[in-house]
């Protein structure tokens, strides 16, 4: 099997865990911070993990020949950094990763019916730095099956804010 299948992983054998915890992670530092509080949440829940990057290519962009495979290539890349990030390149067994194409709020709601919990980034990489809740996020609150923990980033790790009374902290 090459890396690209080994690294897609098959969300259908992940079902039917009614303790396993999944995190959206997307590479951006709203995601990374998810990651970080799911880790958190798993190892005093005893729990699995299990993080989740879902990559999709626009529609306008379907006609050039190698940009599904470029798709995934990054998605891959961003699930490993993030995982890299978090666990120092040493994740434990109880910690899996699934790239996937779709959209991800669509495959984390999905998801969602057989988790305990759905921890997701307040922003991802969408072009609307302004928004303080991100599409994804707003989608996964109103209808995942489980609670979902919604984590703001750092603010090193997001957007800069305009707010005067952060310059005072």
């Amino acid at each position: 099997m090459n890396e690209e299948a080994e690294a897609v992983g098959n969300l259908g054998a992940q079902g039917g865990d009614s303790s396993r915890i999944i995190v959206g992670v997307d590479g951006s530092g709203s995601s990374r911070s998810a990651l970080r509080r799911a880790v958190t949440l798993a190892r005093s829940l005893q729990s699995s993990l299990v993080a989740i990057t879902v990559w999709e290519v626009p529609e306008y962009w379907s006609m050039h020949e190698d940009t599904g495979r470029l798709a995934l290539e990054n998605a891959t890349r961003a699930a490993a950094a993030a995982s890299e990030d978090v666990f120092d390149g040493d994740p434990p067994e109880w910690f899996s990763s699934i790239v996937t194409e779709g959209s991800a709020a669509r495959t984390l709601i999905e998801q969602s019916a057989d988790a305990s919990m759905l921890v997701v980034g307040s922003r991802g990489l969408g072009g609307f730095s302004g928004l303080l809740l991100g599409s994804v996020s707003a989608e996964c609150s109103r209808y995942a099956e489980c609670p979902v923990l919604i984590v703001r980033g750092r603010r090193r790790e997001t957007e800069p804010t305009t707010d005067r009374r952060d310059e005072t902290q």
